[in-house]
């Protein structure tokens, strides 16, 4: 019997999962606002029903790089339902399929409860900006309503190059040429070489895998565009890091110079189960680039300061610590004290900090009520 995937993806749409997990021996499991929940009542999924689900859902030359590297990205639409980003792969010989809703419609920074920060970086000419988190952490839907941002308030040329393409944007203020991987183009690297004589003023860069990528991505910074991206990475700390470590020992002391000039924000995300448990809200670190923040960046021993340059830069310029955003979802009663603790960079600290006890290093900071 074939699996009746079009049910199963309604069933998710309206449950409001995140993500839908088929796997041989168990029913079809949701992810629902973090938790994993299996549909009540279906039978378990048989192994050539999996297998033959999969292979439904690709294209010929899909077919061909799953059989060579036994996982595949690839891209679904239901009409009248939605998009669907889907990553078919094999375990212990068996086919797997995980399929991440993608919702219909781009939210607001408002809806997604962003600061208003992200918000000012969007409206950058020029420059890096890059959106950072774990998977699942809302990463997409964050550079998704950037992108929405100046679609509706610049007259540009935007060209993005995704794996797969998620959010579909139509030409509003903007025209909008969104480029798939395996589709359009064969990788990141020939896309962003290729989108640099497209005429483009935005290039949106799905992900920055590897050194090729982020070499063209941070020279297309330097030559007046403006790039956004995101990195599997915790915090703006570790994002300088890790794009630096990319490179060998000798081109780590330029990297950090021309990473210093380019870089605008790194915006790093969680997410939240709210205490009403019906929804998810993120907590954000937001990093905007100051003349010491460039210092902290281009001298490799000042970027263990970020976090407090983050921490000062509250007020001044709208950072903030994913402390303080968690104190701010506190106080407006998105989460409880206990999750916020639970999260908290610095729990101790974060203790004190709620209980009204000030250490010495933070005069700038407002406690993240704003007040």
């Amino acid at each position: 019997m074939a699996i009746d995937l079009s049910a199963i993806l309604n069933f998710a749409v309206k449950e409001k999962s995140s993500d839908v997990h088929l796997k041989a021996g168990l029913p079809p499991i949701l992810r629902i606002y973090g938790a994993l929940v299996p549909i009540k009542n279906h039978p378990r999924l048989a192994p050539d029903e999996v297998a033959e689900c999969a292979l439904s859902l690709m294209n010929d030359v899909q077919q061909d790089t799953f059989k060579t590297n036994h996982q595949v990205d690839i891209a679904h639409s239901v009409p009248g339902l939605g998009r669907f980003r889907v990553n078919v792969f094999q375990q212990r010989g068996a086919v797997g399929i995980v399929l991440r809703v993608i919702p219909m419609q781009i939210q607001s920074f408002e809806e997604l409860h962003l600061p208003p920060v992200v918000e000012k970086l969007s409206s950058e000419m020029r420059g890096l900006i890059l959106v950072t988190g774990i998977t699942g952490s809302g990463k997409s839907t964050t550079l998704a309503t950037m992108l929405d941002y100046i679609n509706n308030n610049r007259s540009c040329n935007i060209v993005s190059v995704e794996d797969p393409i998620e959010f579909l944007h139509r030409d509003k203020k903007s025209i909008i040429n969104q480029r798939e991987i395996g589709v359009d183009t064969n990788n990141f690297s020939d896309a962003l070489r290729g989108a640099l004589r497209q005429d483009p003023d935005v290039i949106m860069v799905g992900e920055m895998r590897d050194m090729e990528t982020i070499e063209i991505a941070m020279t297309a910074a330097e030559t007046g565009h403006l790039v956004l991206s995101t990195l599997h990475t915790i915090d703006a700390m570790e994002t300088i890091n890790r794009i630096v470590s990319v490179f060998p020992p000798y081109q780590q002391k330029q990297v950090r110079i021309q990473l210093a000039g380019i870089i605008k924000g790194i915006v790093s995300q969680r997410l939240l189960a709210t205490q009403d448990g019906k929804g998810r809200v993120p907590a954000v670190e937001v990093l905007v680039s100051t003349g010491f923040v460039r210092e902290c960046i281009e001298d490799k021993e000042k970027t263990k300061e970020i976090k407090a340059a983050i921490e000062k830069g509250y007020t001044t310029y709208g950072m903030q610590t994913f402390d303080q955003s968690l104190m701010n979802l506190m106080n407006q009663g998105f989460i409880t004290y206990e999750d916020a603790l639970l999260q908290s960079s610095n729990p101790d600290d974060f203790a004190l900090k709620v209980s009204g006890v000030s250490g010495t290093d933070d005069a700038e900071w407002t406690g993240g009520g704003g007040e």
